[in-house]
């Protein structure tokens, strides 16, 4: 079909679309560059036709990821047969940013379809990603949500509960810890100062999940550090952080540097194994193109892992990821400036507040006892390290 890239009502490029294999086959007009996506703006050379493959990739990759936990499952019960066959059901419109395809000729506008404004049936979708047992959905509506953009492996779903957008994730596989990372994330953040998502225990049916709200508007978009780093040469990973945080500050970011240390201060104390370059970035307007800021701290599952050894002994990995190296949270640390600014007696009961929390809903997590204990030894171990750090530090 013929379309229009839009983002949200100016005309991008004007493209063919084949729906069946989700491939841009011709470019007829580049009529924006400046408002194409951020990750396509540095691959564009007019006339050059690996522009259009860049352009095939970026949507497809909008849409569920083949790593998604239990896809196989979940497009059986979307009577589909792979993810990318939902990106044009709602016009690839998502919750991160403002990008949608508009067939040529239509009337369509984006104020009257977009999904920050307009509501959208959840509830089959809901049922299809987290129940056991579901039936095939059967409501053509229901193919017609934000859920056909979501990135991660983890189950979700995006919801509405009093015209708030809420998006919902279950734990990974047989592990239910996650959802109770990103709630203790967010207290630790709360307690700190740092600007973060708010995540909170819910539950669905007999399932635990996390729940936050979107982050996004219908003025801005989400640009990962990824999409960032793709037009700035690669070096080692600390010359890539500060190139990167240069790069904030050249537009009128304030603060950058300190807003990336709390992250990986974070990081430090949950332990979270995956700070990748697709979780954190920062906020764009979409209509004047400004840097608004870094986006807010979220996605911290990762965290508090334990492996047993013996009756008494807790192996931990230790490491994290910062930028492109996996590298000990000792060592990862180490790139916060000035650590006495962090007032660390502020997480002073926030060992018990986390045991307590995973108390409240043991019935149907089924974490042992046992577990709880080591999960918050090894939490009050990582606060107590930094303390020391904090009173040790210059």
């Amino acid at each position: 079909m013929k379309c229009i890239l839009m983002n949200k009502n100016i005309e991008v490029l004007i493209a063919e679309y084949d729906n069946a294999t989700s491939v841009f086959t011709k470019i007829y007009e580049v009529k924006n560059i400046d408002y194409v996506p951020y990750i396509l703006k540095s691959f564009y050379i007019e006339n050059d036709t690996s522009f259009r493959t860049n352009l095939s990739e970026w949507f497809k990759g909008r849409g569920i990821p083949s790593w998604r936990d239990k896809l196989d499952l979940l497009l059986h019960r979307l009577n589909i047969t792979a993810p990318y066959e939902l990106l044009d059901k709602a016009f690839g419109l998502s919750l991160s940013d403002q990008y949608w395809l508009k067939p040529y000729d239509s009337n369509i506008n984006y104020d009257d379809i977009n999904f920050f404004d307009n509501d959208f049936d959840y509830a089959e979708f809901m049922e299809a990603s987290f129940e056991t047992n579901s039936k095939k959905i059967t409501k053509e509506e229901s193919l017609k949500t934000p859920n056909n953009t979501t990135d991660g492996m983890l189950k979700k779903a995006w919801i509405i509960e009093n015209g708030t957008r809420y998006l919902l994730k279950s734990g990974y596989k047989t592990e239910i810890l996650q959802p109770f990372n990103e709630a203790l994330a967010s207290e630790i953040c709360k307690r700190l100062g740092f600007k973060h998502v708010e995540y909170k225990i819910d539950t669905y049916k007999d399932i635990v999940v996390s729940k936050c709200p979107c982050f996004i508007t219908k003025d801005t978009e989400f640009i990962t550090c990824s999409q960032i780093k793709n037009d700035m040469k690669r070096h080692d990973s600390i010359e890539d952080y500060e190139e990167y945080i240069q790069k904030l500050e050249s537009h009128n970011i304030k603060n950058a540097r300190e807003k990336l240390e709390n992250m990986f201060i974070l990081d430090y104390i949950i332990m979270n194994e995956d700070r990748h370059l697709n979780n954190f970035g920062i906020i764009r307007d979409v209509n004047t193109l400004e840097w608004l800021d870094v986006a807010p701290i979220f996605d911290n599952g990762e965290s508090l892992k334990i492996e047993y050894y013996d009756e008494e002994d807790i192996l931990i990995s230790g490491n994290g990821r910062f930028f492109y190296e996996i590298k000990p949270f000792d060592e990862i640390i180490k790139i916060v400036k000035n650590l006495k600014r962090i007032d660390i007696s502020k997480l002073d009961g926030i060992v018990e507040w986390f045991n307590n929390l995973l108390h409240q809903y043991q019935d149907l997590t089924k974490i042992s006892d046992r577990r709880i204990e080591r999960l918050c030894i090894l939490l009050n171990r990582q606060i107590n390290k930094l303390k020391e750090l904090v009173l040790n530090s210059n």
